[in-house]
């Protein structure tokens, strides 16, 4: 549901005092799609090249089902569902026509490829697979979603409702073009700063229910709407900047070097061997070293980490 086109990014504006949490960026438009960014599944198979969403008649009444399965289900089956690793999307079905629709919103070029870069010879600066997207397609797989997830029914909309969804999700598929994976806040404790929002699936899912809400819907849920979030915990994180500005000036590299290193830990494709060695690397980076580098909207800041360092969790977010 990408449109590839060209697009326009504002500057980040310094000050003395940060906005918490940083702003996600939006973008005027999509940009390209580099072709060393392939994937190893293929993004939205069964959905519409051009990303459209059919139209309803405005009497026709759609119902709204909520979704949810572990992340990979089809490669591990419930395996990161024990470690409530989870997947999220929406249901729709029409009660006119009887067709039912999914629509979820994931990482073009996987998770990894979303959280990590490739560190390329001729390229300086770490290079990004990171984009994301919504993803509309018939049909309702109930077995996939309910044998180890949620597939439950939260409400009801008219077609009309739906039109308008449609066209809003069309609008923030072309703004909102980035997966980010993380949440970093100050602490675990619930009223701590959170320095940076994740963009995900499950954040998707939640700005769509928020628009069905002031579209007017009312949706409930018979069970405890609880999400996946990733969370880093740091002290007050600090900016350098852009990759011209790290990668492209003399004077910064040591920092550059630096963060290259930082990420050869995390590199893709590597054998078993370098997995555990890297896992090394990485511990003594985040833990004994207590140091992060975070990429968020297209520029880098530096986390100075603290306990618990990392953690998962699976937490309730009401329905609006």
């Amino acid at each position: 549901m990408c449109h590839v086109t060209s697009y326009h990014q504002q500057n980040h504006v310094s000050s003395n005092e940060e906005q918490w949490p940083v702003p996600y960026r939006r973008f005027d438009h999509r940009p390209a799609v580099d072709s060393y960014c392939e994937a190893l599944y293929p993004f939205c198979p069964d959905g519409d090249r051009d990303g459209r969403i059919p139209h309803m008649k405005d009497t026709d009444i759609i119902s709204v089902y909520r979704l949810q399965t572990p992340v990979w289900e089809f490669k591990f089956g419930d395996l990161l569902g024990k470690f409530h690793i989870m997947h999220d999307a929406v249901g729709f079905s029409s009660s006119e026509t009887g067709a039912n629709y999914t629509m979820e919103w994931y990482e073009l070029f996987q998770l990894g490829n979303c959280t990590f870069p490739h560190l390329r010879p001729e390229v300086y600066a770490p290079f990004w697979c990171n984009q994301g997207a919504a993803c509309f397609f018939d049909g309702i797989d109930d077995l996939h979603w309910s044998q180890n997830g949620t597939l439950e029914k939260i409400g009801e909309i008219r077609g009309s409702q739906f039109n308008d969804l449609a066209k809003w999700v069309q609008a923030d598929n072309e703004t909102g073009i980035y997966y980010e994976t993380w949440t970093v806040r100050a602490d675990p404790s619930p009223n701590s700063t959170v320095w940076f929002e994740s963009y995900d699936c499950s954040q998707f899912i939640h700005r769509t229910y928020r628009k069905l809400a002031e579209l007017g819907a009312k949706l409930s849920s018979r069970s405890q709407t609880n999400y996946t979030k990733i969370y880093l915990y740091s002290g007050e994180p600090t900016y350098l900047g852009n990759d011209s500005a790290i990668f492209g000036q003399p004077a910064l590299k040591n920092l550059a070097t630096d963060i290259r290193d930082f990420y050869h830990t995390f590199r893709p494709h590597q054998s078993f061997l370098d997995f555990a060695v890297s896992l090394l690397e990485a511990y003594k980076k985040i833990v004994l070293d207590k140091s992060f580098y975070l990429y968020y909207n297209f520029e880098y800041w530096h986390l100075p980490m603290k306990p618990p360092y990392v953690q998962i969790t699976y937490e309730e977010v009401p329905l609006p």
